[in-house]
């Protein structure tokens, strides 16, 4: 490669479903500072130093991960602090 880029930033995939991918972003807004587990989680991630969108993307992450383990278990979701 030429020159020095590194392309550090990681931008969200534009697969699926726009509407879907719209909610669980809204979602992980407002869990972010609602949730207890994942305020924490959020506030640690500030806290290293990601900006704000970096931050609540894997916050909707986060939540893709619990909402399968949800289905999957059929088992309700329990926050862990």
């Amino acid at each position: 490669q030429s020159g020095e880029f590194t392309g550090t930033e990681m931008k969200i995939t534009k697969r699926g479903s726009p509407y879907l991918r719209r909610a669980i972003w809204l979602a992980a807004t407002v869990a972010s500072f609602k949730d207890p587990a994942l305020s924490i989680y959020y506030k640690s991630l500030i806290a290293r130093g990601k900006k704000h969108l970096t931050a609540i993307g894997a916050v909707s992450r986060k939540m893709c991960n619990i909402i399968f383990s949800v289905l999957k278990n059929k088992k309700a979701y329990t926050p862990n602090i």
